[in-house]
């Protein structure tokens, strides 16, 4: 049995199957938002906003619409506070409880490999791992490297992000931050060499 990752911040989810998964594999606190009840449930956000003043917090997410708008209100609602984010890939697939897959047709938290998970959450900082540090990437950065605002940049852009194992859902903004906490720019410049190179092959 593989031993659990310990994680000193809060891991916040969607949901209770996410939440449950989640205590199998990390030796920490998880929360879960109830999805969209985060919105409205002031208790549920003075919880979370209480316990991150304390420990930080993680946030964890599907790679769905759904799961985006979830994470964009976490970290507004906690500004000032360490927040880290942690990206699963997207990918096709439904969970073993559900008839059908969901309106995406991809797999959220609770339906992806362990591995998936823990790789996520290392590359987030968690776990005592500090986010890379260096020259962050920034927006002339996904220019030069054709990954915005050059012709074919959306193709470019997101066989890079299927080889970084991010979700295609990202903004500008989120996208830097991302790559920024996984890559020194040298590291990801190679990795933009690298899907070029394939796809020329």
């Amino acid at each position: 049995m593989m031993e659990k990752m310990r994680i000193r911040e809060v891991l916040v989810v969607e949901g209770k199957y996410d939440a449950a998964r989640l205590q199998n594999l990390v030796d920490g606190l998880v929360l879960c938002t109830g999805g969209f009840n985060v919105f409205t449930s002031e208790e549920t956000k003075e919880l979370i906003l209480r316990l991150g003043r304390v420990r930080g917090l993680c946030v964890l997410t599907d790679s769905d619409a759904a799961g985006f708008r979830i994470r964009r209100y976490l970290n507004d609602l906690a500004q000032g506070l360490s927040v880290k984010n942690a990206y699963i890939p997207a990918v096709p697939g439904k969970e073993k409880r559900k008839a059908k897959p969901g309106k995406e047709g991809l797999l959220g938290v609770e339906g992806v490999p362990d591995e998936v998970i823990i790789t996520a959450l290392r590359r987030a900082g968690v776990n005592g791992q500090a986010p890379r540090t260096g020259h962050a990437i920034g927006y002339a950065d996904l220019y030069k490297l054709g990954l915005s605002g050059t012709p074919g940049a959306a193709g470019v852009r997101r066989r890079v992000l299927q080889r970084a194992g991010l979700p295609p859902r990202l903004s500008k903004k989120a996208l830097c931050a991302a790559l920024s906490s996984l890559y020194t720019y040298e590291e990801f410049r190679a990795l933009c060499t690298a899907v070029e190179e394939e796809q020329e092959a």
